[in-house]
């Protein structure tokens, strides 16, 4: 019967066989040195982070904590030194089949810890071993359930399953999986073409998606632009028309308010001495000066009879004022004091007096 010893040399562990060593330790990753056990010297010191199994009378007796420890003699017997450090062991590639039908090659590394050397010492035959042999089977078995993307995307899910799955198994071997990793997985070389291939068309289509709303942002900013530029104009030419209307309006106020002062001024004149003959006066001279523009503008012309005598025009001019002014002059006295109306009347007759005279 096979009976093996785990335990460290500096930061190896140690196993100690009766009979054979196992074949699976011929590998390089996976020896481990044979060592003797410790011998019974009465007094004993025990390493820290290690535990020693002693057995007397050939039952289990009691676990040596680190320190001094004394034994009896021929009676007590060292049997297993278990360490208690953190075990990295090499999971050696395996091949396993994915959920689609793709044969990987996996392998990976798992990190354990004995928690309870009693039981790593006769619960099972070979801790290390195994340990390994549930790793690698929990892995093919997780592995069937995902897809070949899954594999690559959930990396960590399958991590912590392979873990949960083996402290399910190892709980009564005193042995705690702290974490497991995958190093490398290889896929045949067609289907890692085929994935080449997938990712190539992917990055094509991701270009071609970002050209295309390189392309309608392009075109949103420039449809943007020319409904900005004609929202400008349109404020542009508001403003401007509003602009012309305020000077066009300033305009007609400011010709309406010359003109008004222009009356004014002529009524004040009017009113005063020989008024009436600078009157007559300035309708003789814009009467040369229209009779000048005739037949400039128009071949078609009507002309008075008399077009040479100009002191008939001129006192016709005068009497269509002096109409006009009587009436103004009525009107006003209608409205007026009696004494405000003689005033007024006298001052006309002598007006037309002097102008009779004049003329």
């Amino acid at each position: 019967m096979l009976r093996t010893v785990v335990c460290r040399a500096g930061s190896g562990l140690l196993k100690h066989s009766r009979q054979t060593v196992p074949a699976l330790w011929g590998t390089q990753a996976q020896q481990r040195w044979a060592s003797s056990l410790p011998m019974n010297t009465v007094v004993l010191f025990v390493p820290q982070q290690e535990a020693w199994v002693v057995e007397r009378m050939g039952r289990f007796h009691r676990i040596l904590e680190p320190g001094l420890n004394f034994l009896i003699p021929i009676l007590d017997k060292i049997r297993y030194v278990q360490s208690l450090k953190e075990i990295v062991i090499d999971v050696p590639e395996q091949s396993a089949v994915s959920l689609d039908n793709v044969t990987l090659q996996i392998d990976g590394v798992l990190y354990l810890r004995i928690l309870d050397p009693f039981k790593a010492s006769y619960g099972v035959e070979d801790p290390e071993y195994a340990v390994t042999q549930l790793a690698q089977t929990t892995m093919r078995s997780e592995l069937g359930k995902l897809t070949l993307d899954k594999v690559f995307r959930e990396r960590e899910s399958l991590n912590s399953n392979i873990v949960h799955s083996i402290n399910q198994a190892s709980d009564e071997w005193g042995i705690r999986c702290l974490r497991y990793e995958i190093k490398d997985i290889h896929v045949p070389p067609r289907v890692k073409e085929s994935m080449q291939m997938q990712v190539e068309a992917e990055r094509k289509k991701r270009a071609t998606v970002l050209e295309s709303e390189g392309h309608r942002e392009a075109a949103i900013n420039v449809a943007e632009g020319r409904k900005q530029a004609q929202i400008l104009a349109s404020e542009g030419q508001k403003a401007e028309q509003i602009n012309k209307a305020a000077g066009e309006a300033n305009a007609v106020l400011a010709k309406a308010e010359a003109k008004a002062k222009a009356i004014r001024l002529l009524s004040e004149a009017l009113t005063l001495q020989n008024g009436n003959a600078a009157a007559s006066l300035s309708v003789a001279e814009q009467y040369v000066s229209a009779f000048s523009n005739l037949a400039k503008e128009s071949n078609t012309i009507l002309l008075p009879s008399n077009t040479g005598d100009i002191s008939s025009m001129v006192t016709q001019a005068m009497a269509i004022y002096g109409s006009l002014s009587k009436t103004n002059t009525q009107s006003t006295a209608d409205s007026a004091p009696p004494e405000t109306l003689e005033a007024t009347l006298e001052g006309n007759t002598v007006s037309e007096t002097e102008t009779a005279q004049k003329y």
